[in-house]
């Protein structure tokens, strides 16, 4: 079965390359912001992250092809009162209204966003990637940009307020599709290798309930956590768990309520089956459909 596996994970397309598998993300969503040219940055506790690095006054360590050099050198001059460093990373965050740091985000930051037109800065108190993709969003309804001063230590008082943005409802609704459809598709299969009889399909619903409410769960929690190279590791690592839990139950407890008692194999054989094809729905859905996974 772990062959199956191996073979059918590689038959979905990925770029290889040095830096291969998915990267830790911090998004920032700016609600009732204005069309006011903006830049945006994260500020970091830390000097370095990745790439990324505060300016140590050397020219050749200035990064300024991410941003327009006049905006580099503000961010670059501006003096965080708690000491946190700008990385030299920005976005013209007006446009989209968005700011997305995809590669390795800082893992403490504050939010410190720039007005070109009345030279102000606005900044954020402390937060915290909380999860491997972290949603934000900061509603900037009620921001007096106007009233932020520009002074001489181009700091400022001003606070925006983030708040924790993670779409639980929707994780929650795919966590509940998945179960149902992982479910089905194995109650099918059963039907197809003659499985009818109440007690059968009882127990065999029973012990697929139990199971993919498990499973799913922690696929959940380790996607939440370390993302989606670890979900697929841990996906063929905890199928072949339950294909072997699965195979033990139904050659003892299905085959004892049987009418027609078939041999251990065959039951072996069905469990692997309706494992190998829910997992392979699984990894189609979760390429296609990534939002359900």
């Amino acid at each position: 079965m772990l062959l199956c596996m191996i073979m059918a994970v590689s038959a979905f397309p990925m770029t290889v390359n040095a830096d291969m598998g998915p990267k830790a993300s911090v998004r920032i969503q700016f609600e009732h912001m204005g069309d006011e040219l903006c830049y945006g940055t994260l500020l970091s506790k830390e000097k370095s992250t990745g790439p990324a690095s505060a300016w140590d006054g050397r020219t050749e360590s200035a990064q300024k092809e991410y941003m327009d050099p006049g905006i580099w050198k503000i961010f670059v001059n501006y003096k965080d009162p708690d000491g946190y460093y700008f990385l030299q990373r920005s976005w013209k965050v007006s446009e989209s209204k968005e700011l997305a740091w995809t590669y390795y985000p800082p893992d403490d930051f504050k939010i410190l966003l720039y007005y070109p037109e009345t030279e102000t800065f606005v900044s954020s108190g402390i937060y915290a990637r909380y999860a491997f993709d972290t949603y934000y969003t900061v509603d900037m309804d009620g921001v007096d940009i106007g009233s932020v001063e520009y002074n001489d230590d181009l700091s400022t008082n001003e606070r925006i307020e983030a708040y924790r943005s993670y779409n639980y409802r929707q994780e929650m609704l795919a966590l509940g599709a998945r179960i149902v459809l992982t479910i089905l598709i194995e109650m099918l299969v059963a039907l197809l290798f003659g499985f009818r009889q109440k007690k059968q399909l009882l127990i065999l619903a029973v012990v697929n309930i139990i199971t993919q409410i498990i499973l799913n769960v922690l696929l959940n929690v380790i996607n939440y956590n370390s993302g989606p190279l670890a979900f697929t590791f841990f996906y063929v690592l905890f199928e072949l768990i339950v294909f072997a839990l699965e195979a033990v139950l139904y050659c003892t407890i299905l085959k004892r309520i049987s009418e027609k008692k078939k041999e251990d194999a065959y039951y072996i054989l069905y469990s692997f089956v309706a494992n190998l094809i829910s997992f392979g729905v699984g990894l189609f859905l979760a390429a296609k459909l990534p939002g359900m996974f």
